[in-house]
């Protein structure tokens, strides 16, 4: 099977790619990803000579590079990550993000359709998107698969956008696809903007914690290789044309989370107990900022028996080793020295 992964060299996508080339050496992955701020083929650098991996640099918003890719490679499968994926980006920048999370997968759907016009048999369209995309909840209620879309950012829009191309496209074509709707990630290799390693970082250089608001946002947060095996699951059994929402059954305020992010940042570092915590400072609140994401992830366990392996103070612990133990790595996507693998390595 030809699987081409696209948004490879990022965060959720390098964890997908490693899994698959190690899991299925049956299986030929080609990592599509333009490697932009987020995405780091140091992620990869284990796997990058592997006899089943070939990295491809290319923009999916390119529709002419994507089709000439799809009647080259002949792809069985897709497993779409690539995205623009961070809200504030999304309130500065609009525009980009409409570009690369609707026009981008609209390209890519393109494509799959007309090579796979003669038979979508053994064929897969598998869309990665957000529980962002139902909107906020109130202090009760969980988001369902069957939950109405009702984005609030920019970026939640988009993602909606895409998700709904994506079904019409299975409606009016045919295209086999399955959707998942995935919460919070967490975990090694996550660039620095988000939440916990943007703390992480500024913890480990006394720098302020920036909270929007008074704290009381409330997030369900999902531990990256766990989300990575749900993938498997639902690329490999899930039906056709279908919805399977993947949280980690960990809610959060984002205050409470903070403040065990520092206790466990002091206990690591050696430092007083409460030091990290007076770096805490409440900034003005973002627009449209969604109070509350809970997923009900009991169809994809009933269903396909996945649940979370670690709980969230677990999997906290192990993500702060990794990026304890790999300070340089995050010294390098901080400068953007990160680029300088990438001209070396494939140029």
């Amino acid at each position: 099977m030809k699987v081409l992964i696209t948004g490879g060299a990022g965060f959720i996508g390098s964890h997908v790619v490693k899994l698959f080339i190690e899991k299925y050496p049956n299986y030929k992955i080609y990592n599509l990803d333009l490697l932009t701020y987020a995405g780091n083929l140091e992620n990869l650098k284990d796997i990058e000579d592997r006899f089943n991996y070939q990295f491809i640099k290319g923009d999916i918003n390119d529709s002419v590079f994507i089709n000439q890719l799809f009647q080259e490679y002949r792809f069985d499968a897709v497993i779409h990550l690539a995205a623009e994926s961070h809200v504030d980006r999304s309130i500065s920048d609009p525009l980009t993000f409409v570009k690369t999370n609707i026009i981008g997968t609209v390209n890519l759907l393109n494509a799959a359709k007309e090579l796979w016009a003669n038979s979508f048999d053994n064929k897969l369209f598998y869309h990665v998107s957000t529980d962002e995309v139902y909107g906020t909840l109130g202090e009760s209620g969980l988001f369902t698969e069957t939950t109405s879309y009702n984005p609030n950012s920019p970026y939640s829009a988009s993602k909606a956008g895409s998700d709904h191309f994506v079904r019409a496209y299975g409606e009016t074509y045919g295209l086999p696809y399955i959707i998942t709707n995935c919460s919070n990630n967490y975990g090694q290799n996550q660039f620095p903007e988000k939440l916990i390693p943007l703390f992480i970082n500024n913890i480990i250089n006394n720098k302020q914690l920036p909270i929007y608001g008074d704290g009381n946002y409330t997030r369900d947060w999902l531990y990256v290789k766990d989300h990575v095996l749900a993938i498997d699951l639902v690329f490999h059994k899930g039906k056709n044309k279908d919805t399977y929402n993947i949280g980690g059954f960990n809610e959060w305020k984002n205050i409470d989370l903070v403040k065990i992010l520092c206790a466990q940042m002091d206990k690591k570092l050696g430092r007083v107990s409460g030091t990290s915590e007076k770096l805490i400072t409440y900034v003005k609140d973002r627009p449209g900022h969604d109070l509350r994401y809970a997923i009900d992830a009991s169809k994809i366990n009933t269903e396909l028996g996945w649940k979370p392996s670690v709980t969230f103070e677990e999997g906290l612990e192990i993500t702060i080793d990794w990026y304890l133990n790999n300070v340089e790595w995050l010294k390098n996507v901080t400068t953007g020295e990160y680029k300088n693998y990438y001209k070396k390595h494939c140029s």
